[in-house]
């Protein structure tokens, strides 16, 4: 036990020294940005992690119910977080034989993405620099996890995106800068989109993703920028359109419902935005509301879900909650849309 302490203890500093630099050149960058206008109320912390234990949330999908089922990044895990607040370990990943040191860009095997079917299937990620862990995992309810897709274990796949009519998932790898499609029962991936707007410029590139209004829509976390990609004849990329700029350390994201509006996590600025159709900003969430390194949001009926994994600031990795007033109300779809 004191030895496996002291390799997720190194993995922890590790994530944090490695990301470092770049995210606090972001928050820097970020600290002239837009003055915050809130459309959202009463922010309260709904859950706190453990640090030492590796449970920093990357990645979030709801149930119908409001639970959240999460990733803890270091800790090789997928949880579920109820409406309480109680927290559920549902599956630990088999740690890769060289302990993660391999994994490109962070050097620590990592859980990452997630997406939840409608019978209650989640598909998550899996980094671990190893090709015979790396790739795409399920979970059905009540099962065990198994790969059912490898991916380049040179790559980092970080984002993920659910296409259930289609039975497609989309995956978006922040080192090789690309998008990657796979069938949801799995298979070999092929590359849909490796457009240079992916591309990393330092850290990481391309990070988030979700299908919206026949499209799947990213964001570049280097870049700063969100980007939309029309689905063509055959499912395929159309031409690749900047929707925002200067959005430092974007990092996952949502819509809310009214258009083409986002709420994103800005990594490390430590904030929440609001993204307007024309592709203005506005700060709705500080640090002063209890942010620490968000990675993620989801909304559902009204409220907002916020995940902090604390990568650099080592304080507190949690779930927040906040109401959502007026039309801001989100759709909650398990499979984040179809095209």
């Amino acid at each position: 036990m004191r030895n496996k302490l002291a390799v997720l203890a190194s993995a922890v500093t590790l994530v944090a020294t490695t990301a470092v630099t770049a995210l606090t050149q972001i928050s820097a960058a970020a600290a002239t940005g837009p003055a915050g206008t809130a459309p959202v109320a009463a922010p309260r912390i709904a859950a706190h992690f453990d640090l030492a234990r590796g449970q920093m949330p990357e990645n979030i999908a709801l149930e119908p119910d409001g639970t959240a089922d999460v990733t803890f990044a270091a800790a090789r895990q997928v949880a579920a977080v109820g409406p309480t607040g109680r927290t559920r370990v549902l599956a630990t990943l088999p740690a890769p034989a060289d302990g993660g040191v391999h994994t490109p860009a962070l050097g620590f095997a990592l859980t990452t993405g997630i997406v939840r079917a409608h019978d209650g299937t989640l598909y998550f990620l899996y980094a671990s620099g190893t090709p015979d862990l790396t790739g795409v995992w399920r979970l059905r309810p009540g099962g065990t996890p198994h790969r059912v897709t490898a991916l380049p274990a040179d790559g980092l796949p970080n984002g993920l995106a659910l296409d259930e009519h289609h039975h497609r998932l989309y995956i978006a790898d922040s080192v090789r800068g690309e998008i990657l499609t796979v069938p949801t029962a799995g298979g070999d991936p092929t590359t849909w989109s490796a457009a240079p707007e992916l591309a990393a410029t330092g850290f990481l590139g391309v990070n988030g993703l979700k299908i919206h209004r026949g499209a799947l829509w990213a964001t570049n976390l280097d870049r700063g920028t969100v980007l939309r990609i029309p689905f063509g004849p055959g499912g395929r990329p159309g031409p690749v359109r900047t929707t925002a700029t200067g959005l430092t350390g974007i990092d996952d994201f949502a819509f809310t419902g009214r258009g083409d509006e986002i709420l994103a996590a800005l990594d490390g600025p430590g904030t929440v935005v609001r993204i307007r159709p024309d592709g203005t900003s506005s700060t709705v969430l500080t640090a002063a509301d209890g942010l620490q390194n968000p990675t993620s949001v989801a909304l559902r009926r009204g409220t907002l879900y916020v995940l902090s994994a604390a990568y650099t600031t080592a304080t507190d990795p949690n779930l927040l909650l906040a109401p959502v007033p007026g039309r801001v109300a989100g759709t909650g779809d398990p499979a984040g849309g179809h095209r």
